[in-house]
């Protein structure tokens, strides 16, 4: 199967990657349906990219182990080193399922290629309700996609903060940002949310510790805001917001507890 990356037109409307700043140090990678642009002086992903098929999605059985890309030097991924002997996760931005459609083998391929470090991200181990609720919320989005076209293209990245705590070399990030967008009868619609760790990640005395009152928090938030907090042009997104229609009147970050609460 070819890396072919994210496409544009998926929705059959034209929704280009989100653009970090040009004077960033950015990496476009391919991969089977999704792409991954990396920031190489953080080591992390700025954005990623997938285009997801509901109705064309396999139930597969995990496979795949992490690896570097052997496109990127070393030195510009956050490796194995990072992980080790700690409790970090190695958090999938493309989640292993959703390039995951199409024929058996191609499936298969495609989430498989979501374990190149290029698509992880730090974040603090063991779940919870809301780390839960975060990992569900593509699910949950998909499901009401499901009344329409089945189709998704959904966006995931850590926000590189400048004062993410120092570790093994990197930083770790704090907050996560995801916007999912879907076709409609009436054009473009699509919601954004953050995930919160900072009460779950310490880095202080060069090591890593979660502190024994942490927890994760997640909020379904306005598009515009995770266009200034990631510092990316979200082109079309923020103004295809659901948060922005006049019937939700929704302000603000909204706190999540359920997948009922979520607003579509």
């Amino acid at each position: 199967m070819t890396s072919d990356g994210y496409a544009s037109d998926f929705l059959d409307i034209d929704l280009p990657l989100p653009a970090p700043d040009p004077a960033r140090a950015i990496s476009e990678l391919a991969y089977p349906r999704f792409s991954v642009l990396l920031d190489t002086d953080r080591r992390l992903a700025a954005v990623t990219a997938v285009n997801i098929d509901g109705a064309q999605l396999q139930d597969l059985r995990r496979s795949g182990e992490w690896r570097l890309d052997p496109r990127v030097p070393e030195r510009e991924q956050t490796g194995p080193a990072v992980y080790a002997g700690n409790d970090l996760d190695r958090g999938h931005l493309v989640r292993r399922r959703d390039p995951g459609w199409g024929s058996m083998n191609d499936a298969r391929a495609a989430m498989e290629a979501t374990f190149f470090y290029t698509n992880a991200a730090p974040q603090a181990a063991g779940f919870n309700q809301s780390k839960e609720l975060w990992l569900g919320l593509e699910d949950h989005v998909l499901a009401y996609a499901e009344t329409t076209d089945q189709r998704l293209s959904v966006f995931t990245a850590p926000v590189l903060d400048r004062d993410d705590p120092p570790y093994r070399g990197i930083r770790v990030p704090l907050r996560f940002w995801k916007i999912a967008a879907w076709r409609t009868d009436s054009g473009l619609a699509a919601t954004g949310f953050v995930l919160d760790q900072t009460d779950l990640v310490d880095t202080s005395g060069g090591r890593f510790a979660t502190p024994p009152l942490g927890a994760f928090r997640t909020f379904q938030v306005p598009i515009a805001d995770i266009a200034e907090l990631a510092e990316l042009d979200l082109g079309l997104l923020p103004t295809a917001d659901v948060l922005d229609r006049p019937e939700v009147r929704a302000s603000g970050w909204r706190a999540l507890s359920s997948r009922e609460d979520v607003i579509v």
